[in-house]
């Protein structure tokens, strides 16, 4: 092992190619996950936000935000279930909204809500609204009045609240009155009463999991008929999934990063395929001194894990710098978690491919090796 490292540390050359090509691979694996991550994050904020065991949906909605809608008499039910502590109503309308000074529609999602998602204070008052950070991207500061959809329903931004995204569209969290009050007049089609809410969010006491909870809630429903009360309750990592597009979105990313992976494999094992059978009289002459395959094999591994650190290490500052001068509208977040996994995928890729070579170093023979065969 020290005489691997030593010849990492005397002839770095011999690894120069095989460490920029991981670095290159590194860095694509890095800004595929932060892409991944940016767009789920982006997508499902205004989710995962809530403090809700449960998300209810009536059963003809396709667990859509869009087409769901509660009665008074469902949520009355839905708050007589076993084990439910609270329930509160929201409501979701993707409308435009007009900044001052800017020519620019910036995209909102205009949520009303009851119960307070975390990092959202207390409902604000009729016309007002707690605002995501991604607004502040289009312009948007503390103070304006946002004239939102075709109907132009001013709305006054009165904070900033973090991570509350709907869709990759900034969130503006109002009451509900100011909900209904942009949904009825930007969409006469799907105008909902006073008393209407889209989706109800369902707190339990812990005494049934989340998936119990949401079976029960459905059964106790059930009896009020399709189209006339009946739910569809999902879990909070069901309803993140349930989101248009959001659950192909993470199974075409995994696939791709699933074979990039596949290739540092493949790649590692060719390189250090090539560098034993550079080796042969070199390893043949140390078995024939007393070292064991095992001790031999164990410095090709460490030069791999040396290799694939190194590599992620200059994959990964091309990542942060690009992430750092990367345009706002780049759904790109490079969560510490995920560079984590990151590496240690890497390396174990890594290591994987170095164990192409140990069929070759076990069949070494030192009088073979020695005398010139392989």
């Amino acid at each position: 092992m020290r005489m691997a490292l030593r010849e990492l540390r005397r002839r770095p050359g011999r690894f120069t190619m095989a460490t920029l090509t991981l670095a290159v691979l590194a860095s694509l694996l890095l800004f595929l996950a932060g892409l991944l991550d940016g767009l789920y994050l982006g997508s499902t904020g205004a989710i995962r936000a809530q403090q809700a065991d449960v998300f209810v949906y009536g059963d003809t909605s396709r667990d859509s935000f869009l087409r769901s809608r509660i009665e008074p008499h469902t949520r009355e039910v839905v708050r007589q279930v076993a084990g439910v502590t609270a329930v509160g109503g929201l409501g979701l309308a993707l409308v435009g909204a007009a900044v001052p000074g800017s020519d620019d529609l910036a995209d909102a999602a205009v949520i009303g809500y009851e119960l307070p998602p975390r990092g959202v204070p207390e409902p604000p008052a009729p016309g007002q609204a707690w605002a995501d950070d991604r607004l502040r991207a289009e312009g948007v500061s503390v103070g304006d009045v946002l004239q939102l959809g075709t109907a132009r329903i001013p709305v006054e931004v009165i904070g900033f609240v973090d991570d509350t995204n709907y869709l990759l569209q900034g969130a503006l969290w109002v009451e509900p009155g100011t909900w209904r009050a942009v949904q009825n007049a930007n969409r006469p089609d799907a105008r909902v009463a006073d008393d209407i809410v889209q989706v109800l969010i369902v707190r339990g006491d812990g005494t049934a999991s989340d998936e119990e909870l949401a079976a029960r809630i459905d059964a106790a429903t059930a009896s009020l008929g399709t189209g006339s009360g009946a739910t569809s309750s999902l879990t909070k990592a069901e309803a993140e999934l349930s989101l248009p597009g959001t659950r192909e979105q993470n199974a075409t990313f995994n696939q791709i990063l699933g074979v990039t992976f596949a290739v540092v494999v493949l790649i590692v094992a060719l390189y250090f395929a090539l560098l034993t059978l550079e080796r042969v009289p070199l390893y043949g002459m140390l078995k024939a001194v007393g070292a064991s395959t095992r001790q031999l094999f164990a410095g090709v591994m460490v030069q791999a894990i040396v290799v694939a650190t190194a590599a992620f290490a200059m994959g990964a500052v091309v990542v942060a710098v690009g992430a750092a001068t990367a345009p706002a509208e780049l759904p790109l977040a490079v969560e510490q978690g995920r560079v984590v996994s990151t590496y240690v995928v890497l390396v174990l890729c890594a290591v994987l491919g170095s164990l192409a070579s140990l069929r070759r170093v076990v069949r070494i023979d030192p009088a073979q090796a020695i005398g010139g065969g392989s």
